[in-house]
Order: structure tokens, then sequence, then C-alpha cells
């Protein structure tokens, strides 16, 4: 087994031994299905206007938030305690200690990801009766992947931003309040929706299909795939300043 494998076994076996990652992983399925279970009996409501993909969503969307804390604390929480000195005792090559706790976030968060994604998906539709919409659609397909990519990335972008501030209540501090909470409104206002629209958050609504290009209210200036580059250089940067943090400071 190569040196990388082994720091990223190890780190697995820190995130699956921590009994808050079952805890907090259950959290995000238990929120995630009970929206999915909610919303779906209320998809004809006007707010939805009987659009069962984007209601599929919703809940997710504020699953995400216990994905996003658990992805932070995972890495966060070593500076807090100081077990980050022993990691880097056991594993001294600071790139590759790094690397392997994003492989182990983005895994974890992967995995975690995509079972509660369908379960939701399923739920809706199979209470939206005539409103539902098919497994095989390629908007559904195209919805579903983009998903799971973009909430995956969107954990291992944080989890990085925690290396860079070494600290989980600062990340938190300035992910949930300006990413997630402040940004999804932020993002329709006209005079700065030109930049804001290009943030982490506003990606996943058009990957999710929850907008779509030309909506005079909601729209974004690019489409899925797009959207999911844009994340993928979000996550790119954060992870090259994580790795440029570890390997510059002390623990």
């Amino acid at each position: 087994m190569s040196a990388f494998a082994n720091a990223a076994s190890a780190e697995w076996v820190k995130l699956r031994s921590v009994r808050s990652t079952a805890v907090t992983l259950s959290v995000f399925a238990a929120l995630a299905l009970g929206f999915g279970w909610l919303i779906g009996g209320s998809v004809e409501d006007a707010f939805y206007n009987g659009d069962t993909l984007s209601a599929t969503f919703m809940g997710l969307l504020v699953a995400q938030l216990v994905l996003v804390t658990f992805a932070v604390s995972s890495v966060g929480s070593e500076y807090s305690t100081g077990t980050i000195k022993a990691a880097l005792a056991a594993v001294p090559s600071r790139g590759r200690l790094f690397a392997a706790k994003m492989a182990a976030v983005g895994a974890a968060v992967a995995a975690a990801v995509l079972p509660v994604e369908l379960a939701a998906f399923a739920i809706v539709q199979s209470r939206a009766g005539a409103g539902a919409v098919p497994w095989t659609a390629w908007e559904t397909v195209e919805s579903l992947l983009g998903g799971w990519i973009s909430m995956t990335l969107l954990c291992v972008f944080a989890a990085a931003i925690a290396v860079m501030t070494r600290s989980t209540v600062w990340t938190l501090a300035i992910l949930l309040p300006i990413l997630f909470l402040s940004g999804q409104g932020l993002g329709n206002l006209d005079p700065i929706r030109p930049v804001v629209q290009y943030f982490p958050d506003q990606v996943g609504m058009v990957v999710m299909h929850m907008t779509i290009p030309g909506d005079p209210q909601f729209g974004r200036d690019y489409g899925a795939w797009t959207g999911i580059a844009i994340l993928v250089a979000w996550t790119a940067a954060a992870l090259a300043g994580g790795w440029f943090a570890m390997r510059r400071r002390d623990a």
C-alpha cells in the first residue's frame, strides 16, 4: 500500500471511529428525508408551482448546512484539541496529510449524499402523484448527478477553508452566514447579482435545476455544467490555500 493510501486509510478510520460522524450524517439524512416528505405533499402550492424536481432539492439545501458543519468540524477539531500534532508526527509529509484529509472528507460526504439524495427524490416523487417526473429523464439525471457532485465539492471546499483558518468556529462563522444564509438572498439583488451569482452556494441552485438561465428573478448567467466548473475552480483555490497554509505554518 502506498504512503498516501496509508494516510488516507488512517484519516478514514478517524472519521469512522468518532461518534459525531455517525450522528451528524444521520441528522443530515433525517432532515433531507423529513423535508422531502413534507414538501412532496405540497408541490402543487404556488411556491413550487408543481415543479417536483426543484422540490426534491429544497430539503437537501437545508440539510446541506449539516454536511458543511461535518466537513469543517472533522478538520477544525484537530486544531482545537491539539491532535493535529500527533497527526503530523505520524505523517511528517504535510502535503500528503492534507491530501489524505481532503480525500477522506470527500469520500465520506459522497458516500452519505448519494443514497440520501436518491431517497429524497423517491419520496418527493411518490407523493407528487401525477406531477412526478421520471427517473430516466435527462433533466432528472443531470440534477441528481450535479447535486451529488456539488454537495461533495462544497464540503471539500469548506474543509480546506478550515485548514486555512485552523478553527471550526471561525470557518462556520464565515461560511454559514455569507455563503448559505445571506448568499441566497443577496444573489437575487440586481446591483450585486453579477458578482454574487458566482458564489459556491449559488452554483448549487443552478446545478439542481432550482433556477434556470433567463429567469428574471432567480436566473443565473450560466448553465448546470458551467456551474460545476465554477465550483471546481472554487474548490481548487481552497485546496491550494489549505495546502499552502498547512505547509507554511506550525500546528
